[in-house]
């Protein structure tokens, strides 16, 4: 049996049902079925273009497709990895399988018996019993895959893990009250934490201390609009509030937190009502995956008829804060309300 090399918080199944080996994202590697698994999106999408680098570093001729399993044609799969006039490798990275057709499932299954050479089939599956059938053939070892798990990083411990190794893949210094202080202010989104990271990282200092972070995130005043935002979105009102009040006690503009409330709102707004995979409605938005699949946790709870109202006072709340309206405090207190009850309030 194969080695399993799980990710901490990853799988869980037995060895018994578990026949390949099991990845934790930083170890993906090529085979002719890489299946990703987990809810942690930020994860899969750089292990997947890790993947896509490595690929193309050893071919520059690659040839890259993309899939929806979810609305999917029949044939597809087998038209895209079948052999080229002059055999350049192919990368088939296909998207929502957690949410597959019948007729790709069937294929799948098909081609699990016999891979095409010279390619390499991503699937990404973030979770949920559809396509179960095919999950159960790949782990069995059917289609010589691999698995890489990419589970949510829940836990401070988790994400303090995540962002030292981003420092030490760098070779860079990070002092650890620099590296707390980092963790603490991006807890709330992974991808955050990693922008963050690589700020950081532009920094020509040889060590990155305290002083560094407090030079790019002094007062943490975009986390804090952001930690305020994701608190209002979420309908926790007094949780809000009170973060509001701190940052601004800290020292933070009213500015900044509004177009916090602007770039997820106006993502979620977007994102409302649309149909189809996290990978095809990112390349349709301008988006990254993870940033569709956090607007639509975000929507949930919402109506169309709400969001609008809540984007309509945004922009009275812009206003106030630039000047317009005598108390922006009021005025940013009124927005959280309304926001906090999905424009209900």
């Amino acid at each position: 049996m194969a080695t399993r090399t799980a990710a901490r918080g990853g799988a869980t199944k037995s060895r018994a049902s578990v026949a390949i080996p099991q990845l934790a994202w930083n170890q993906i590697r090529p085979a002719p079925v890489v299946l990703v698994t987990g809810g942690e999106g930020f994860l899969a999408d750089r292990a997947i273009r890790t993947l896509r680098d490595a690929l193309k570093a050893e071919d520059p001729s690659l040839e890259i497709s993309d899939l929806d399993a979810a609305d999917y044609a029949p044939g597809e799969l087998l038209t895209l990895a079948s052999p080229s006039l002059f055999g350049e490798p192919r990368l088939i990275r296909v998207a929502s399988v957690e949410k597959c057709s019948e007729g790709f499932l069937a294929e799948m299954l098909d081609y699990l018996g016999s891979p095409a050479d010279g390619t390499v089939v991503v699937l990404r599956h973030s979770g949920g019993v559809r396509g179960k059938k095919l999950l159960d053939a790949i782990r069995s070892g059917s289609g010589d895959a691999i698995e890489v798990v990419c589970t949510e990083l829940k836990k401070d411990a988790e994400k303090y893990d995540f962002a030292q190794a981003e420092f030490a893949a760098a070779k860079r210094k990070i002092t650890p009250g620099a590296l707390r202080a980092i963790v603490s202010a991006f807890s709330d989104d992974l991808a955050e934490l990693a922008a963050a990271c690589q700020q950081l990282l532009s920094d020509s200092a040889e060590q990155i201390t305290e002083s560094t972070v407090d030079k790019y995130y002094g007062g943490r005043v975009e986390t804090n609009a952001f930690q305020v935002a994701d608190a209002a979105i979420a309908g926790r009102h007094g949780e809000a509030l009170v973060t509001l009040r701190h940052a601004l006690a800290s020292g933070a503009d009213p500015v900044p937190m509004v177009a916090a409330f602007a770039s997820k709102l106006r993502t979620m707004a977007k994102l409302a009502g649309s149909r189809g995979g996290s990978a095809q409605l990112a390349q349709q938005y301008g988006l990254a995956p993870w940033q569709v699949d956090r607007a639509r946790r975000d929507l949930q709870g919402w109506t169309e008829d709400g969001l609008g109202r809540c984007i309509e006072l945004l922009a009275e709340t812009d206003f106030a804060v630039k000047g317009g309206g005598r108390d922006p405090v009021f005025a940013l207190e009124r927005m959280i309300r309304v926001i906090s009850a999905r424009g209900r309030g």
